[in-house]
């Protein structure tokens, strides 16, 4: 997606927030970042966006986000049970209406055979609701991450549109 198109669907997204009275936080492993650096590229958007956290590390899942042990220990960090309590996490330390997590495999190295380079999962919070949605991404380590910061937020915008 192109940088003009994202951005103008970020505007979008942040007029829908301020209509609602809502604020946007993110869970990030894999792009460590890159979604609220993207965010905050938008001019007003402290209006709608209230903060991230980097869960790089397992232990940041776990200590910050209340991601549980056996979770990660049952189905990895690159799954659709920690995405989902990647983002019940932030959006219960933040204190959110609308909360993205994402983890997955950037690459070029970690894939299995299970889960290959590019395998990410988005979790996504409105409110009461949470689900998660799984992609394969191609490309460079750049490229998948950068695929994943525009699902997110072309995922979270068709919703919050419904």
């Amino acid at each position: 997606m192109h940088i003009t198109e994202l951005s103008t669907q970020i505007a979008e997204l942040g007029e829908i927030l301020c209509q609602n009275k809502y604020m946007l936080g993110t869970a990030e492993s894999c792009t460590g970042g890159l979604i609220s650096m993207l965010l905050t590229e938008v001019s007003g958007s402290s209006d709608w966006f209230k903060g991230t956290v980097v869960s790089y590390a397992n232990e940041v899942k776990e200590e910050v986000l209340h991601v549980p042990h056996q979770t990660l220990l049952q189905h990895g960090a690159v799954s659709e049970e920690t995405a989902l309590a990647m983002v019940r996490g932030v959006q219960k330390v933040l204190d959110l209406q609308v909360a993205i997590s994402v983890t997955g495999i950037a690459g070029p190295t970690g894939g299995t055979d299970e889960k290959p380079v590019g395998t990410v999962w988005i979790g996504f919070a409105v409110g009461e609701q949470v689900f998660a949605q799984h992609h394969v991404f191609s490309g460079s380590r750049t490229e998948i991450r950068h695929q994943t910061a525009a699902a997110a937020i072309t995922t979270l915008l068709h919703e919050l549109k419904r």
